[in-house]
């Protein structure tokens, strides 16, 4: 059989399309309605009643934390956001000559340096890991972002939740209420959302009985590319070319005509508007109402309604809706993150996600290793160096 015929027979999904890779009971993503599911609560049931620490807790855990349960995770978690000394000199250090996603992919691989069991893959190790793991992520992107720009370190404080930590780390001053409650939809937004190329990264490297640390730092590398988490940016700088409302149609029909992609829109799983979309939208606008300045959410909107009818008059039949990508542009803007931050912010986030699918691998493992069809030449023949 010839190498096309056998390329042929065998079913090669490219990007693993339509291959299901693992059971898992942590969320489902239902493409077709527009539905994410945590644990077995609807994103739109936590949303606004919930914060993310307790997000964390529900995917780690299986279930929503009581009270005692709430304090003893977010005190375990304060205790671990300060970072060893070591690691605060080497961010010192590497700070300046790297940035954004880079210089979290760096320092995330540090993250094993005190923790001397860093390799027991034990049930409950794992689970007391995450939380650390999870409280060390907003302080490596805050210092690392100060040291960047000529700043010192602030040192984090023990009261603060995650979301508020970080923004106190990051600017050195208490937070207003919005923008923690903003920062916090955020976050929980994000947490989690299935088995997408960061999550399958980390649960193949921990498939290989390797460290969560290790695991981490793969996701971070898979998260970074453009294609998965590194768009939030370019959509800040679209809304900000496009300007005003009735710039939207025009601005959107050029950018389609030369082939480009209107960043913010279309999803590999929905069919639909993503629900999480909806859920930034919604906190968006409770956060502009309480700040007076609604012009960004207003452009964000008009864009939103133009970009969808354009699309499918364009490129009819394609399902190209908003995703989460638009409105998180929007909302950390809003909150006050510079956007070289979004990536590395989305990491934060979904650090709880991909440390608990860490989990769920080790639980039930099986070393993740998918095969491959050759397709190449046979038969050559070797030939001295000088004669080939």
């Amino acid at each position: 059989m010839s190498n096309q015929a056998e390329s042929m027979t065998a079913q090669v999904a490219r990007g693993l399309e339509g291959i299901v890779a693992a059971a898992t009971h942590i969320s489902e993503v239902d493409g077709e309605n527009g539905r994410l599911t945590l644990r077995g609560y609807d994103v739109n049931e936590l949303s606004g009643r919930v914060t993310f620490e307790e997000v964390a807790y529900l995917l780690w855990y299986g279930k929503l934390p009581n009270r005692a349960e709430y304090n003893e995770l977010c005190a375990e978690m304060s205790a671990a956001r300060d970072l060893p000394v070591p690691v605060l000199e080497a961010l010192r250090v590497l700070a300046p000559h790297a940035s954004g996603m880079h210089i979290l992919r760096i320092a995330a691989s540090m993250l094993s340096i005190g923790d001397d069991d860093v390799d027991n893959l034990d049930h409950a190790q794992c689970q007391r890991r995450a939380a650390r793991i999870q409280a060390q992520m907003p302080a490596l992107v805050a210092h690392t972002w100060r040291l960047k720009n000529g700043l010192d370190i602030v040192p984090p404080r023990r009261e603060h939740g995650l979301a508020e930590g970080f923004l106190y780390m990051l600017e050195g001053k208490e937070p207003s209420q919005a923008r923690i409650d903003g920062m916090n939809a955020y976050l929980v937004a994000i947490s989690e959302h299935g088995l997408n190329a960061s999550t399958f990264t980390g649960r193949c490297i921990i498939s290989t009985d390797s460290d969560m640390v290790s695991a981490q730092t793969g996701a971070i590398g898979a998260l970074k590319g453009p294609k998965h988490g590194g768009v939030p940016g370019p959509v800040l700088k679209m809304l900000h070319e496009i300007g005003t409302p009735d710039r939207a149609e025009s601005w959107i029909r050029a950018e389609l005509a030369a082939g480009h992609r209107i960043m913010g829109f279309g999803h590999r799983v929905y069919k639909v508007r993503d629900p999480r979309a909806a859920l930034l939208s919604a906190a968006a606008e409770k956060m502009v109402a309480l700040t007076g300045d609604t012009s960004l959410f207003d452009l964000t909107r008009a864009v939103e309604q133009t970009t969808v009818r354009v699309l499918a008059e364009v490129k009819p039949g394609r399902d190209l809706y908003a995703n989460v990508e638009l409105y998180a542009a929007l909302i950390l803007h809003e909150v006050g993150v510079d956007s070289e931050l979004f990536t590395p912010c989305f990491a934060i986030g979904r650090t709880a996600g991909w440390t608990a699918h860490m989990i769920e691998q080790i639980q039930d493992n099986r070393l993740i290793r998918p095969s491959a069809v050759y397709v190449g030449p046979r038969g050559l023949q070797w030939l001295p160096m000088d004669i080939r």
